[in-house]
């Protein structure tokens, strides 16, 4: 009988043992994908590409002492050798190959050249070969530093006291409202897919004190624009004994902080490849939500056509405004109007047409939507009463209130729009993996 004793030691290497010092003159085995072929006559460079990236191989027919018919790009591949210095190579090692087993092979050419630095070639197109348009470096990288976000956003929270949850995606009642959700039938029994994991979260407040999770959520907006999706990931905390809403503006900042951090520490080729530069987080600026309207029709002329939301130009004219006068990237709007958040919103006791609530912008763009929620049971009941909405289907929602709650508030930042104003892309989907929206359900 044999028994598994853990993760079996492989004799072949990852690139970053591969690039420990000493390793030059070692005979070595790797395996990859073909990335690309380069005939130059006498010498073949064999372009391997890895999880952590390229490979350069060499080979010369009369040291390897094999061929390479049959080989072509995106054919799988076991390959030993020498490891040698080049300097002109991808991180200035080289393979000299003495050996190549051909692991499995591609059915067709490539019907997109993913060896190139940049696809040139539509947003429809790389859509529509998602899995074979992410192979490409760049495309690869973008969903690598999507990765350091959310890993940014995990490990500060978890240092922050913060428990990680998992919360249902089907329910009979949208946390939210409105017309957006998307209904299905549940065994016979009318359902929704959830809008956000709010009433859970806030009931978990109540048990973990501070709680956050990131998972899919929902929209089932009849819009094709470049910053909406039918299904997003969204990034949540929620978090309990708060002095105020500025706690959850000021643990965001925390979050941000931490993940410019670990995107500039542990991302930085992705970084470079990319082009990219990070935005600061040293210090956010706020501003209520009626002033900031303010200032941008004065300076920038611009009438106020809305006063109880935020138009895209207006976000766009707010972010430039803060940008030009303060030198920042993310600007909190605070103090949004009753009328345009969800009943749980909090109002302020001062001044109650206005929420303890605030949106955060990113380069002229919300990517986040957050606040201090009420947590009284009866100022819950009223509140659902004023808006003239039914409390069926939130009774579990509502027993945890029933029962105390302390003071709490949270967020929820979107994933896909953040990693796209952090990248300068104009398309959410180009920072989507699998996009969702109007028209597109597949790959």
């Amino acid at each position: 009988m044999e028994f598994l004793t853990g993760v079996k030691k492989k004799e072949t290497m990852e690139l970053s043992e591969i690039l420990k010092d000493g390793r030059e003159g070692q005979r070595i085995k790797v395996n990859g994908a073909v990335h690309a072929v380069r005939d130059m006559g006498n010498v073949v460079f064999v372009i391997l590409r890895k999880r952590e990236g390229l490979l350069q191989c060499v080979y010369e027919e009369g040291a390897a002492g094999f061929g390479l018919s049959g080989l072509k790009e995106e054919s799988t591949v076991m390959a030993e050798g020498i490891l040698t210095r080049n300097e002109k190579a991808p991180h200035g090692l080289e393979l000299s190959l003495r050996g190549l087993e051909i692991l499995s092979q591609p059915a067709e050419a490539l019907p997109i050249p993913i060896a190139k630095s940049k696809l040139n070639t539509s947003l429809e197109t790389k859509l529509n070969l998602r899995p074979i348009s992410l192979r490409n470096l760049r495309e690869r990288a973008k969903f690598r530093i999507q990765e350091g976000v959310v890993r940014g956003f995990r490990e500060f929270l978890t240092e922050q006291g913060f428990t990680e949850i998992h919360t249902p995606k089907l329910g009979s009642k949208g946390a939210e409202g409105g017309a957006n959700i998307f209904k299905l039938e549940y065994f016979h029994r009318p359902a929704v897919l959830a809008q956000s994991p709010q009433f859970y979260k806030q009931m978990m407040v109540g048990v973990f004190d501070r709680v956050f999770e990131t998972g899919p959520v929902f929209r089932a907006e009849k819009h094709n624009t470049k910053r909406h999706l039918n299904e997003y990931t969204s990034l949540d905390f929620e978090m309990g004994y708060i002095d105020g809403f500025e706690d959850i503006m000021a643990m965001e900042t925390g979050v941000l902080q931490r993940i410019m951090k670990v995107l500039t520490e542990q991302y930085r080729e992705e970084l470079e490849l990319l082009g990219v530069t990070l935005p600061g987080t040293e210090q956010i600026p706020m501003v209520r939500f009626d002033e900031a309207k303010r200032l941008v029709s004065e300076k920038y002329d611009r009438p106020i056509r809305n006063p109880y939301d935020l138009e895209p130009e207006e976000e766009a004219l707010i972010g430039r405004y803060f940008q030009e006068e303060y030198g920042a990237d993310f600007v909190f709007v605070t103090h949004y109007p009753s009328k345009k958040r969800p009943f749980y919103a909090m109002d302020d006791p001062e001044t109650p047409i206005f929420t303890l609530s605030f949106d955060c912008l990113f380069r002229g763009m919300e990517i986040t939507t957050g606040g201090q929620r009420i947590h009284d049971y009866h100022a819950l009941l009223e509140k659902i009463e004023k808006r003239g909405m039914t409390a069926e289907g939130m009774e579990s929602y509502l027993s945890a209130f029933r029962h105390g709650m302390p003071p709490h508030g949270g967020l929820g930042i979107g994933l896909e729009r953040l990693t796209m104003k952090l990248l300068g892309e104009d398309n959410v989907r180009e920072t989507t993996l699998f996009p969702r929206d109007l028209s597109r359900l597949e790959p």
